[in-house]
């Protein structure tokens, strides 16, 4: 059976896999696929259930060494030898083969199924004990072989006599930088201060990093730590050919401990999922090969609390169920309900419900919910949804579930709810079940039509114009868009105006008359100077006239027989030219002297001293024009 990605199925999958204790078998876990055969879903159902029995009663199997069995199986596989830890671990695991098997023996009354496999574990009791006889505490016990007995004798008699070396040295300390034995280089020294080294005689080993210690071994101790080193390294020898031994051991029983390990792993699953379902306070249910869904008061595995419990049938006298309601009343969470609980009993998984539930054994689950809208294929959202839709009914047959959201929605109503009937009809006729929302009046009048559909609608309270997120079977509900646009800041008189055309549709359509924008006209009074105007310069209340405007609203005037520039703004009109002058007089006179009209001149044809000085004036009027006031 496909898992569609909207079931959300993977979360609790992966809630599932927290809870089983061998990384073998999580892995197993993840790689597992829903039941391919009814037989299969109904046995791993009752798994579950007999697991879920035995935890009710207080009891926990003694799964022991499994966390890291699979690991340590796999180096004696590689030809690796384990070390004295990892045996610990192997030794629990094969102890617990025969506790394992008493527990499941003395429950077999509620557990057949999980007692049938307990009698494939093997006893490996006493492979187990050989490991703890040969290892205690982490480490090889000196009993273990007549050979390290005598080895670490020789290592403790040499240590003896090294220590007595020592202690004559440590009994004055000042020539010391520690009055204790340091190990270097596998060899005991000790910690000299620099200045002293000339007088112990002995070898250095090695120096501290700033030279102010000097590691020595004392000239008597060299011999023994000689001995000690060589006594160390037939104890590593002997330890390994230990650890080789166990470690043989188990290789040799490695086919039928493999066997055994399948059969704990599977168990491991089988509590992790019982676990799961007490969670979340899962009831069993059955599966059926009738294709009849029957859900009474089933709550959503994730949402906990929240969950408002679903009730609905599909499959006893009709095939197919159309739903209809408000937006944000639930309609999607049922299609996620339905799908995710079908795919639950698959993996063995019950949700919380009233029990007496059931649902049908399916090869295949279809759903298209949400926007399938895809930038990357410029398909808008109703093409992305009749890309999917077209391979759900290629594919549809018996033995399927089509959940079906907002059916024919994101286009034309008229053409989108044809489209939509028209797709029903076909999935209706290759047998699968549907189930599917809509909010369009001429599906819903199509199922109450059809003899092989039914109808439902979520709750909604017409007192507080609230959802209940509640299916009532065989039911017509309404969208109840009015509501959800009031309770999105629409304002009232908006929605009712939407209900006055609703009931009379009539419609406003005359062309309303709407004013121009008219624009604010500044009077500026400086917008009529022209040369030759008398001015005032408001700045200083000081008459003059004006000669020309320049860039950055500024002008320039003349006072005081001298040219300047001040900020247009700051210019007042008193009299114009043609009050004071007579037509044809010469402006310029007014303005240049005749050493000035004689410099134009000289610009005119290209003077280098004119075109300086024009720059001198070009530099203090831009040096002006970043103050507001004037400048000469």
């Amino acid at each position: 059976m496909n898992i569609p990605q909207e079931t959300e199925f993977d979360t609790i999958k992966t809630t599932v896999s927290q809870r089983i204790l061998s990384d073998y078998g999580k892995q197993r876990f993840a790689e597992q696929q829903p039941a391919s055969s009814i037989h299969s879903a109904r046995k791993r159902l009752a798994e579950t259930k007999e697991a879920m029995a035995l935890l009710g009663s207080g009891q926990q199997v003694p799964f022991m060494g499994l966390s890291d069995i699979l690991h340590h199986t796999t180096k004696i596989e590689k030809g690796l030898i384990l070390e004295p830890r990892e045996l610990i671990d192997y030794g629990d695991f094969l102890r617990s083969f025969r506790l394992i098997r008493q527990m499941f023996e003395k429950n077999q009354w509620q557990t057949p199924r999980l007692t049938g496999y307990a009698q494939g574990l093997t006893d490996f009791s006493d492979t187990a004990q050989t490991i703890f006889d040969k290892i205690r505490n982490g480490r090889i016990d000196t009993d273990a072989s007549r050979e390290l007995r005598k080895i670490r004798g020789q290592i403790a008699k040499h240590e003896a006599e090294l220590k007595k070396v020592f202690s004559k040295f440590l009994q004055d300390p000042r020539l010391l930088q520690d009055a204790r034995i340091i190990q270097k280089n596998d060899r005991y020294t000790l910690p000299v201060r620099s200045e002293f080294q000339h007088q112990i005689k002995g070898q250095i080993i090695e120096r501290s990093n700033k030279r102010a210690t000097v590691f020595i071994e004392p000239e008597a101790a060299i011999r023994l730590n000689d001995r000690l080193i060589m006594a160390k390294a037939e104890e590593t020898a002997e330890e390994y050919q230990i650890l080789a031994g166990l470690t043989g051991l188990l290789a040799e029983n490695l086919t039928e401990i493999f066997t055994c390990l399948d059969v704990l792993v599977e168990l491991d699953i089988i509590f992790a999922r019982a676990k799961y379902c007490r969670e979340i306070h899962g009831v069993p249910l059955e599966i059926n090969e009738a294709e009849v869904i029957d859900l009474q008061e089933v709550r959503h595995p994730l949402l906990g609390a929240a969950a408002v419990p679903l009730s609905l049938q599909l499959g006893y006298d009709a095939r197919c169920l159309v739903i209809t309601g408000p937006n944000a009343g639930g309609k999607t969470v049922v299609l996620k309900t339905v799908a995710l609980v079908c795919v639950m009993a698959h993996y063995g998984l019950f949700p919380s419900h009233a029990g007496g539930s059931q649902v049908p054994f399916l090869k295949n689950l279809w759903m298209d919910i949400g926007d399938q809208q895809s930038l990357a294929n410029a398909l808008s959202t109703f093409s992305g949804h009749m890309n999917n839709i077209a391979q759900i009914v290629k594919h549809a047959s018996r033995q399927s579930i089509v959940l079906l959201d907002e059916i024919g929605s994101g286009t034309e109503p008229n053409e989108g709810a044809a489209l939509a009937i028209a797709i029903m009809e076909a999935i209706y006729h290759s047998g699968a079940l549907l189930i599917a929302t809509t909010h369009y009046g001429e599906i819903k009048q199509f199922a109450i039509d059809h003899q092989d559909f039914h109808t439902a609608a979520m709750a909604f309270d017409p007192e507080t114009l609230t959802p209940k997120y509640r299916l009532l079977s065989d039911a017509v509900g309404t969208s109840n868009a009015f509501w959800i646009a009031e309770k999105m800041s629409v304002s009232k008189e908006i929605v009712a105006k939407a209900q006055r055309y609703l009931e009379t549709k009539q419609y406003p359509t005359e062309k309303a008359v709407f004013k121009g924008i008219q624009k604010e006209r500044q009077q500026v009074s400086v917008a009529t100077l022209k040369k030759g105007d008398r001015i005032s310069y408001t700045e200083t209340n000081q008459t003059g006239l004006f000669y020309a405007y320049l860039e950055s609203n500024q002008a320039q005037i003349l006072l005081d027989e001298s040219l300047v520039i001040v900020p247009t703004r700051r210019v007042k009109l008193l009299m114009s030219r043609e009050e004071l002058y007579p037509a044809g007089y010469d402006l310029e006179s007014l303005f240049h002297s005749f050493a000035e009209r004689k410099f134009n001149r000289d610009i005119d044809r290209g003077s280098k001293k004119a075109q300086k000085k024009l720059r001198k004036q070009a530099q203090e009027r831009q040096a002006f024009a970043k103050g507001d006031g004037a400048q000469t």
